[in-house]
């Protein structure tokens, strides 16, 4: 088990690394700018695809070129590696037009960055009518044209249908990881669930997959853990930085569960099935659920978030809103009432990739655990 997470945590702690390392071999990485993207195109093209999701302590400069101070940090951040090298070993960029933020990065992007293509995709906020599942395999076929000039490799039908196999095989295990980490709150520290989620951003998913189940056999051995301080959900776009997760540590708080962007979203939910590759991928657009980026008339999350707490017995709940991120902010009342309401205790804080080791935050989570 040791040797396992010491794995990803090296690949979690030194992403970078770990993406030009990968391309040194001869390979190419597509990067794939936060909340959400076709994965599993990107694999069918013969790239690996990793995560785009800013950084933390990192000094901006550049960026202040073409961000106001007022823009989400992930943004920054992502723009600041792009304009600063980084990122030059990466082949393109698939940038969401997912937020205003988001529309205004890829633009950005395309004008200011030349060591790489900046891909643009258009998700249907309307994803529930056919029109909206029609436009968005109309947008997936397009990509897939872009992907393979770049990759000099065309999708085939068989290539795309692998991909999906691989990675919902992979959401299976994530799935399944989830709930033993759950039951072993004394072996699975906060750090080592998230070096778990972080690191399959940066490395082949095939490789990860091999980690995620020998982890999960070891811990299927394992006798249930009882854990001697308070179990908590949290949810947001986004909940790795080691500092925020060091303060729940010394605060005996131990994280049970998830419906985090970065995190479990990705998992939840298999691609289902359907006529093509292409229409698979644009159906499952539709199947998210309790995410702020994709439009939900029902207003499920606070309701999931209260359930997924009731069901790994937790009895707290953390909302970890990102700073200048309207979706997230738009969400967080209706979704803390629907928390309270499901008797579980709730606090949200704000949190900002240039001001990780906030004390603020460190104080509501202080007395967050108090109060349980």
């Amino acid at each position: 088990m040791k040797a396992l997470l010491e794995r990803v945590q090296t690949v979690a702690d030194h992403p970078i690394d770990a993406i030009n390392q990968y391309v040194d071999q001869g390979k190419k990485a597509m990067g794939m700018v936060l909340p959400i993207g076709p994965m599993e195109l990107v694999e069918a093209a013969g790239m690996m695809p990793v995560g785009v999701w800013g950084d933390y302590g990192v000094t901006l400069d550049l960026s202040k070129q073409y961000f106001p101070a007022f823009a989400a940090s992930v943004a920054m951040v992502t723009m600041e590696y792009a304009l600063n090298g980084t990122y030059d070993k990466l082949s393109g960029m698939i940038c969401p037009g997912l937020t205003d933020t988001l529309i205004c990065l890829g633009q950005n992007l395309e004008a200011g960055v030349k060591a790489f293509p900046t891909l643009f995709l258009a998700y249907p906020q309307n994803r529930f009518l056919e029109c909206g599942h029609e436009f968005m395999a109309s947008e997936l076929q397009k990509l897939q044209g872009r992907l393979e000039a770049i990759s000099g490799q065309k999708v085939t039908e068989e290539a795309l249908s692998a991909a999906i196999d691989l990675y919902n095989e992979h959401r299976s295990e994530m799935r399944e990881f989830s709930d033993l980490a759950a039951k072993h709150a004394n072996t699975i520290t906060n750090i080592d669930r998230s070096n778990v989620y972080k690191s399959v951003w940066y490395m082949p998913r095939a490789e990860h997959l091999e980690i995620v189940k020998a982890i999960n056999e070891k811990l299927r051995a394992m006798p249930k853990e009882t854990y001697d301080g308070k179990k908590v959900v949290v949810t947001g776009l986004q909940f790795d930085d080691n500092n925020v997760l060091g303060f729940m540590e010394e605060n005996h708080l131990r994280i049970v569960g998830d419906l985090v962007g970065h995190d479990s979203v990705q998992y939840n939910q298999d691609v289902p099935d359907d006529k093509s590759g292409i229409e698979r991928l644009a159906r499952y657009w539709q199947k998210l659920e309790g995410f702020s980026v994709a439009y939900d008339p029902k207003k499920l999350r606070g309701k999931l978030v209260a359930k997924l707490a009731k069901e790994r017995g937790a009895t707290g709940a953390i909302f970890a809103v990102m700073k200048f991120s309207d979706d997230e902010e738009y969400d967080m009342p209706i979704c803390m009432k629907d928390i309270k309401a499901g008797g579980i205790i709730a606090v949200s804080f704000e949190f900002d990739q240039q001001e990780s080791a906030s004390e603020q935050i460190k104080t509501r989570i202080q007395t967050f655990a108090e109060i349980l």
